[in-house]
């Protein structure tokens, strides 16, 4: 059987077309390498476990269908997630499989992703007093919010509507920013969702 010149990124393929029609749990390696026309053995050399194989589906997912869109101010920043919020909606399985791999101990090195470095570079424009602790505190949270994990947390837990949940998040930046801004501690530290979700759910 001869190996596909890129193997790794055809079973990829493989699998988010598999995934719309099927569970990522009901996706099995042996279904993979017959797509892909390798062995089910080739399939496990690149990826030996489900959670390898779930943190590079749902990278190549939110590179692929979840791009967030260029911003260099606050109300940009606020549409694009807006705009993000809503191809969750259009794609909830493929919004749901990134949302369960962000809940894993990462299992790739990578570099820090555009958007933890776009916005630090919006938080230090906007709140140029941050030192370095809060000002990643600071993007944890908003990378938090801005998430498929956080949409997923809100579809599941209080039926939110896309729009509903960029509510959500807008309010939740704005009382963060003004807070750093003024140097008091935000009021929604970095992965606390729980204290704006009962604030803020309907």
């Amino acid at each position: 059987m001869v190996e596909p010149a890129d193997t790794p990124t055809a079973i990829l393929a493989c699998a988010a077309d598999l995934l719309r029609e099927n569970m990522f749990d009901d996706i099995s390696y042996g279904a993979l390498g017959d797509a892909v026309g390798v062995s089910e053995r080739t399939v496990y050399r690149h990826y030996p476990t489900r959670s390898h194989l779930l943190e590079a589906l749902a990278r190549r997912i939110e590179e692929r269908e979840f791009p967030l869109r260029p911003f260099v101010s606050i109300p940009q920043f606020e549409a694009a997630v807006r705009a993000r919020f809503h191809d969750y909606d259009s794609s909830p399985a493929f919004a749901f499989v990134c949302a369960r791999a962000a809940t894993i101990s990462p299992t790739i090195d990578a570099e820090p992703a555009f958007l933890s470095r776009a916005i630090e570079a919006l938080l230090a424009i906007h709140a140029p007093t941050l030192n370095m602790r809060d000002l990643r505190r600071l993007t944890a949270t908003f990378q938090y919010f801005a998430s498929a994990q956080f949409w997923a947390r809100m579809r599941t837990g209080f039926d939110m509507s896309a729009d509903e949940i960029a509510d959500v998040f807008d309010r939740t930046a704005r009382t963060a920013l003004d807070a750093a801004s003024a140097g008091r501690p935000s009021r929604a530290p970095s992965g606390d969702a729980s204290r704006t979700n009962r604030r803020d759910a309907p």
